[in-house]
């Protein structure tokens, strides 16, 4: 049983969202305008939550830096393109968004914008007070995220949750000093987030409520 936090921090992709079929799928054709065919499935996958450099640097690590920004301002606007039409959300999500008591937001590698566009579309929007991307400061593993979220709220670690489902996530939360709860549903290795810890460790979103 996971106990009431009056403050709590969602990750998107993998959490909240099964959106790795538009993310992998925009990644591909990313890959495919270089040429770069049929890269497993499982192991863009196993890249979600990370920034996309690291994605596309472990495909090509000859990758200079301006390449790499080519890279991600086509991932941007072909993912954009895609209009989330491939992306769901997990079971039990919008449920339990509604009966959780405390004030939310969100603590994603998206950008903030992106990240309110997906909110909106999935009807998520209303249970949040506030809306924390990654725009322009280091990314999950470090804490800025977390901790930008935090402020946003007015709220301190000591009363936060977060709720996420890769290894970057409960490293970011850690060094936030927040309790973090892992799912295991989403794109992380159960075994890998194991080993790092979390407060609590949950197989659907639905146990954080019952």
């Amino acid at each position: 049983m996971v106990p009431r936090y009056s403050v709590y921090l969602f990750d998107i992709d993998g959490t909240l969202t099964d959106s790795a079929p538009d993310i992998c799928g925009a990644i591909q054709s990313v890959l495919d305008l270089r040429g770069i065919h049929h890269v497993p499935v499982q192991l863009l996958r196993s890249f979600i939550g990370r920034h996309l450099v690291d994605t596309f640097h472990h495909v090509n690590p000859t990758w200079t830096p301006s390449e790499l920004e080519e890279l991600i301002l086509d991932y941007r606007r072909i993912y954009a393109a895609r209009e989330h039409t491939a992306t769901v959300l997990y079971p039990g999500v919008s449920d339990t968004l509604a009966l959780l008591p405390g004030r939310k937001s969100t603590a994603t590698t998206k950008g903030t914008p992106t990240a309110r566009i997906v909110l909106e579309k999935f009807g998520l929007l209303p249970h949040f007070e506030h809306v924390q991307g990654t725009d322009g400061f280091p990314h999950k593993p470090s804490p800025d995220v977390i901790e930008r979220a935090l402020a946003g709220l007015g709220a301190s670690p000591k009363e936060c949750l977060f709720v996420g489902d890769s290894t970057a996530d409960i490293e970011a939360g850690h060094a936030a000093g927040v309790d973090v709860c892992a799912v295991t549903y989403g794109y992380g290795d159960p075994a890998a987030l194991a080993n790092l810890r979390p407060r609590y460790t949950i197989s659907s979103i639905t146990q954080l409520v019952g």
